[in-house]
């Protein structure tokens, strides 16, 4: 049985139409206004008899039209949706198979792919069939076709996985659930991406359907609209880049990809372009290394998506590293210096630093280490003074990693920075180990930190510092020649790492500065410094045994949040795209962890081929848009109630007389403007309000040229109205105390008007209106990242009970908030600057004094103890939750009364409530500078003295 694609909003308005029969036989019987006929003198006997008789009855076509007009109000008042079904499963008794992608590149279109799922599946609810549901990017399980209601509720449970996802895994599942239920329909809502390791998934799934006597249809975007980026920013010369991947050429060929700091702060941003058929291109980044290597997040704007989010660690970030050699300064010759050859093989991943010339070693070194390199490369440098020594020694003891090359100044010293003992003078091998030849490198150890690369046979090395021997030195060896004595060395001090190389940076030992392999173990060296280096105790070599649990992950749109419970801990080596197990996000500690993206270096996303799905039928997912009828019908019903209303006209005379006195001449142009005035009206354009003054439009440029607090319009006409009068009283009181003069207070729809004119947004949770548009979360997420400062206030202190359960508003806030990367939150601390922006406040009340008032957690203590009473960044916490009716509280009249009551037995509760808005308004405008008055009695102590 085929079922109608549409359904009503409140289908028990439409028992009205059971009396449309009672109100035609009322209609009917009742006649029109009987004709008033004037009595004057001389026209008496013209018009005792008119020319028309009065009908007796209502016509029947104006009985018709009437209950067109009413049965049209009715099916509007019903809200009539239509619900296209697309070319899904074709009807019949068959169970239906129900395959829908969520992998990684399903979320950019996921409002689309689940408006498909769910009209397949209430199509397969009118025709009485079991549903199966199936999510590709979800783990590989058993199923069988439950009732529609029931597949509907893990429908609405599935969301998008932040990794790719694999159909074949599912093949033996589905292949066993048609052999069960054979001629099932398959519908396959598909990303139009290949998948992990997935060649013919398409193939198989057509030979088991045609094996099984099922029909296939693909529902999926003419092109897959989904656009990503390289699981990992590849860094070519001095600039950071990344890639931007497409499956094919789907229209959108030009972007920006967002540079973002580990508070969601953008840095940078850099626009890219793609030819309408390419499927990737690069983006770059010239940023300062301070810059760059506080970006913990690349993104593509718009796209929300895991796959287009890089998250960064240590590992990616450049090293700051310094160059110091200890030869004269005839021998610190441009391509003869080892520090040429250094400089040469680390600038295309880190950032080189040389002392400036004319300086002694010491010195040289004490200005490297003053510029907080991160690696200090010394290059045939002897014994130290004992003052550099000491500060070389607490560098490597806090995190640093001195990077060693031999030289006859090492050779010849007494060193204690090398991680082993050297043979004083041991240059030369004596007895069988003969140097006659050139020796080159043996193969790495697999726990090495330079396993897997492959040593050139042409590497010969003819001179060497060599090591005593001793019961550890195969554990601090990371290279060897062929006869296995160490060529590089290394030991972990304190929290640092101390790495040697037996020969010299440049040519005259060896010709390993040469080669590429040279670049290549310097890569990995330099990637041990910083936090994220786990080192084993004493040899240096890297702790790969470790594992890091998850700290935040990303979900399938690309929003980092708690992981979840099916997340498990990565190695601490690991460099693979992230899975069902391991979602993309950061492990292990803040000052350690690292990063698993989506998508892997090196990764593409594949265009899906669905020739071998033979006999399939496809279709686009924009085939499943709904369309409200409920405008069409109200526009209809007013028509042709304009129409009912000219006809009444006619029936009554009004046009016959019009057109006497016209003399006939113009009685059809008479029947003619009331109609055309009549349509007019139903279908002119609201008229412009008079709402348009410079203080109340939203996005003049007048709201640039004045500072103005907004609040949000939330369509309650008496919220509004408080809203705006709360604003303008504290507008006053700021103008009247402060220097601040703010303008007229600007109400905000934040789906259409422009927000960064304004510091501060106001606004009040109204429980029964309906939850704001994606794009205004967007916008208010994009607001508050970029600074400003959102005033939750519920209004709901009086009836919220500690404990209980949420009120009304609370839980409206949570499912609005609940998109958005919220900070942790806290009651306001007694030390926040708010609460001595301006004036010193303990608390903030509104109408009501009892509610609680949240901000951004402030850090914890550091090593001093002390707790800054602000955060890091712009020092302002973007949002601030209340539920004290603030906006009451400030609300005045034209004469400067109060609008409100306030409650409670505090007669200056209205004054405490100006006097902590203007601290927020004071705290918002300004940041943290308040946060050094900690410090005013020490400045006032040193003063004194």
């Amino acid at each position: 049985m085929f079922g109608v694609p549409l359904t009503f909003a409140a289908p028990l308005a439409l028992a009205a139409l059971v009396a449309l029969p009672a109100l035609w036989i009322l209609l009917r019987v009742t006649p029109p206004r009987p004709q008033r006929i004037h009595f004057p003198p001389l026209a008496l006997m013209a018009d005792l008899l008119p020319k028309r008789e009065t009908p007796a009855r209502t016509p029947p076509w104006l009985l018709i039209l009437r209950m067109l007009a009413a049965a049209c109000l009715i099916l509007a008042v019903a809200g009539p949706v239509w619900n296209p079904g697309g070319i899904g499963a074709a009807s019949g008794r068959n169970p239906l198979l129900l395959i829908l992608d969520n992998g990684v590149v399903a979320a950019h279109d996921w409002r689309d792919r689940l408006r498909a799922a769910t009209d397949e599946i209430e199509a397969a609810a009118r025709d009485g069939r079991p549903v199966a549901l199936v999510a590709s990017a979800e783990p590989p399980a058993p199923f069988e076709a439950k009732a529609p209601a029931a597949a509907l509720e893990r429908l609405r449970a599935i969301k998008p996985r932040p990794h790719l996802g694999d159909r074949g895994a599912h093949l033996a599942s589905i292949g066993t659930f048609l052999e069960r239920v054979p001629g099932a329909s398959i519908v396959w809502i598909s990303d139009g991406v290949r998948g992990v390791g997935e060649a013919d998934f398409a193939t198989s799934l057509g030979e088991m359907a045609a094996r099984h006597g099922s029909a296939v249809t693909v529902l999926k975007a003419e092109r897959s609209p989904a656009l990503a980026l390289e699981g990992s920013p590849v860094q070519p010369g001095e600039k950071l880049s990344a890639q931007v991947l497409r499956a094919e050429g789907n229209g959108r060929d030009a972007g920006l990809v967002r540079a973002l700091d580990q508070k969601g702060l953008p840095l940078a941003e850099s626009r890219f372009t793609l030819e309408p058929e390419a499927r990737e291109t690069r983006v770059s980044f010239d940023l300062p290394v301070e810059l760059r290597n506080a970006i913990a997040r690349l993104e593509i704007e718009g796209e929300r998506s895991a796959g287009a989010v890089v998250l960064m660690d240590e590992r990616g970030k450049r090293r700051r590293v310094g160059l110091v050699f200890g030869g004269t300064l005839d021998q610190a010759q441009p391509l003869l210096a080892p520090t040429y050859y250094l400089a040469k093989a680390l600038t295309p991943f880190a950032d080189v630093q040389q002392p400036r010339g004319g300086q002694g070693t010491a010195e040289s070194i004490g200005q490297m280490l003053d510029n907080q390199v991160s690696v200090l490369a010394l290059a045939d440098v002897g014994a130290l003074d004992e003052r550099t020594l000491a500060r070389v020694e607490q560098f490597v003891d806090e995190g640093g990693l001195l990077l060693r090359f031999a030289g006859p100044r090492l050779a010849a010293g007494n060193d204690p920075l090398v991680p082993v003992r050297l043979r004083r003078g041991g240059r030369s091998l004596g007895g069988t180990l003969s140097w006659d030849r050139p020796r080159t490198l043996a193969a790495f150890a697999p726990e090495s930190p330079f396993a897997g690369l492959n040593p050139p046979a042409d590497i010969g090395v003819r001179r060497q510092i060599l090591a005593e021997p001793d019961g550890d030195l195969p554990g601090k060896t990371w290279a060897a020649l062929e006869d296995g004595t160490p060529i590089v060395t290394a030991q972990k001090r304190g929290q640092g790492l101390v790495v040697l190389f037996h020969v010299t940076a440049d040519t005259t030992w060896s010709n390993l500065p040469l080669s590429g392999l040279f670049v290549d173990m310097l890569r990995r060296v330099v990637g041990l410094a910083g936090p994220s280096a786990k080192l084993g105790e004493g040899d240096g070599r890297p702790a790969k045994a470790a594992l890091l649990a998850p700290r935040l992950t990303l979900d399938g749109f690309g929003a980092l949040g708690s992981p979840p419970a099916s997340a498990t801990a990565v190695p601490a080596d690991f460099a693979d795209r992230a899975g069902p197990e391991h979602p993309p996000g950061f492990y292990g500690t803040a000052e350690g962890g690292i990063a698993v993206n989506a998508l892997a270096p090196g990764d593409r996303l594949q265009p899906l081929d669905l020739t071998g799905l033979k006999g399939a039928r496809t279709g686009s997912l924009a085939g499943a848009e709904t369309l409200d009828l409920r405008a069409l019908l109200f526009t209809l019903a007013l028509a042709l109630l304009a129409l009912d209303t000219l006809a009444g006209l006619w029936l009554g005379g009004f046009f016959r007389k019009f057109g006497r006195v016209s003399h006939g001449k113009a009685a059809p142009a008479a029947l003619l403007l009331p109609a055309l005035l009549g349509l007019a009206l139903v279908f002119a354009p609201p008229p412009a309000r008079a709402q348009e003054s410079p203080a109340n439009r939203p996005n003049g440029i007048e709201s640039a040229l004045a500072t103005r607090l907004a609040f949000v319009v939330t369509g309650d006409a008496a919220t509004d109205t408080a809203s705006r009068a709360g604003l303008s009283g504290l507008s006053q009181m700021l103008a009247a105390r402060t220097a601040l003069e703010p303008g007229e207070p600007a109400g905000l729809n934040p789906e259409k008007d422009e927000l960064a004119f304004y510091p501060l947004i106001y606004w009040p949770i109204v429980a029964g209106r309906p939850q704001p548009s994606e794009a205004a979360i967007r916008k208010i997420d994009a607001f508050m990242r970029n600074g400003g400062t959102v005033i939750f206030d519920t209004r709901d202190a009086q009836t919220a009970r500690p404990g209980g359960p949420p009120s009304p508003e609370a839980a409206y806030l949570r499912k609005m908030l609940a998109t958005l990367e919220v900070p942790e939150l806290e009651p306001v601390p007694a030390d926040h600057v708010l609460t001595k922006a301006f004036y010193l406040v303990d608390s903030f009340p509104g109408r009501f004094g009892t509610g609680q008032t949240w901000v951004e957690t402030i850090p914890p203590a550091g090593e001093g103890g002390e707790r800054r009473p602000a955060r890091a960044g712009d020092g302002v916490t973007p949002l601030i939750i209340t539920g004290n009716d603030l906006a009451a509280a400030w609300a005045v009249g034209r004469n400067g009364e109060p609008l409100y009551p306030v409650t409670g037995g505090d007669q200056r509760q209205r004054e405490m409530a100006f006097r902590g808005g203007i601290n927020i308004v004071i705290y918002t405008l300004t940041g943290n500078y308040k946060a050094d008055q900690v410090h005013v009695p020490a400045l006032l102590e040193r003063l004194g003295q």
